[in-house]
């Protein structure tokens, strides 16, 4: 199983040159690979395999010698190879298309091998030990290890490790939860928790507001324009770790709710539960909507997904994402009625049907952990007991249900 493990760390002068050069050598190559990928493809409408663009460098290094001299050799063979694999994720739709580097903003360098610990130092090729603030330690074997410099001027080392151990198989034997994810309350749980959004933004609101002002007025170039910019780099940089901190609490560690029973209040999501179910949200098309982008954005729930996934993962426990046209919020989990509007300012209904008054973002996570555990047990290609209940373009919330009449669902138990 591989891990990673990030340390932050702290190069002397002597080690700062050698990293910005090693920086600009891979930035350069990753530049001047992409251009030829795409001059290829105009020529020929073929691109340039990993093994080509890997061809190119022993004539490189022979007409720039700084190729040679400046950075180790296994950091501009991960270029190759991370070209190759982003052009692969962008005819796979996993991401866009790649772009060119710039030497203004975050910067990363790759060693493959020869890299190791001595102590809190970090032993790097053609840089030297470098003292690494190694705040917890790890069993295994040393894969890669990624060197950044943010755009505050810190820098970090991303280890992945092996640690010989096999993933563990998946269960769904446990308790089961389903999380609906909002902007009032950051998550709230089918057992009625609720999560309180911390607004990570709106906390540094005024004192970035403040630093962005005092860089707007600073001639472009200068020396204080750098300074000025640090300094708005190290509010967006809080802000961003402390965004991550929550998620990472929330997900694994004990987070203070509002609302439930008192033994939910200081629920883990991954540590307590087997199966954990959330909505397939469309986040790039929600922030279109400029009134909510701005709070969207900051929440970060597609990185709260990614943690659940990974996390339930090395447990081996299951995560779910449900379809995101899934009417979670306008269905009644008691007889699956389900009402033709519900705007956004609307919290609490009564279902006309059996008089019972919801809250809208419970009854959205009750819903969303039915339709997980059916989709769990039958798959998405089975229809539901006695018929498909199945609307067009939808998806049903429990395998035994069929339809009454039109606009409503009838819940029939099961023998």
């Amino acid at each position: 199983m591989f891990r990673a493990y990030k340390y932050r760390i702290y190069p002397n002068t002597e080690q700062l040159k050698a990293l910005a050069k090693s920086f600009g050598c891979c930035r350069w190559f990753w530049n001047y690979s992409l251009n030829l990928c795409q001059e290829t493809y105009q020529k020929t409408g073929k691109g340039l395999s990993r093994s080509k663009i890997q061809g190119l460098l022993p004539n490189l290094k022979k007409q720039n010698h700084w190729l040679k001299e400046d950075v180790y050799s296994q950091c501009l063979q991960v270029v190759a190879l991370n070209l190759s694999t982003a052009y692969k994720n962008f005819f796979e739709k996993k991401a866009r298309y790649p772009r060119f580097k710039s030497k203004h903003g975050k910067q990363s360098i790759s060693y493959p091998q020869n890299v190791k610990f001595e102590g809190d130092y970090l032993k790097l090729p053609k840089i030297g030990l470098i003292y690494c603030v190694r705040h917890r330690e790890f069993d295994g074997k040393i894969k890669t290890v990624s060197i950044s410099k943010n755009s505050d001027g810190k820098y970090y080392a991303s280890i992945l490790v092996d640690d010989g151990e096999e993933n563990p198989k998946l269960s769904s034997e446990g308790k089961a939860i389903g999380i609906d994810l909002g902007l009032t309350h950051f998550a709230i749980t089918s057992d009625g928790s609720k999560y309180d959004n911390p607004r990570h933004i709106r906390k540094h609101e005024r004192n970035l507001k403040r630093k962005q002002k005092n860089l707007s007025r600073k001639q472009k170039g200068s020396k204080n324009r750098n300074k000025a910019r640090k300094k708005v780099a190290k509010i967006h940089s809080k802000i961003s770790r402390s965004r991550e901190d929550f998620l990472h609490k929330l997900s694994r560690a004990a987070v203070a709710t509002t609302g439930g029973t008192p033994a939910t209040r200081c629920l883990k999501i991954v540590n307590e539960n087997q199966v954990i179910v959330l909505e397939n949200l469309a986040v790039k098309n929600m922030i279109k909507n400029h009134n909510l982008a701005k709070a969207i954005s900051d929440c970060g729930w597609g990185m709260f997904g990614t943690m659940l996934n990974y996390k339930a993962e090395r447990e081996g426990k299951i995560y779910l994402e449900i379809d995101r046209f899934f009417p979670s919020s306008k269905t009644c989990h008691i007889c699956l009625n389900q009402v033709g509007s519900l705007p956004l300012n609307v919290r609490t209904w009564t279902c006309k049907h059996c008089q019972t008054t919801h809250d809208r973002d419970t009854n959205a996570a009750i819903n969303i952990l039915k339709e997980g555990l059916r989709k769990l047990s039958l798959g998405t290609s089975d229809t539901a007991l006695r018929g498909n209940v199945s609307r067009v373009g939808k998806t049903s919330v429990l395998s035994n249900a069929i339809p009454n009449e039109e606009g409503s669902l009838h819940y029939i138990p099961c023998d």
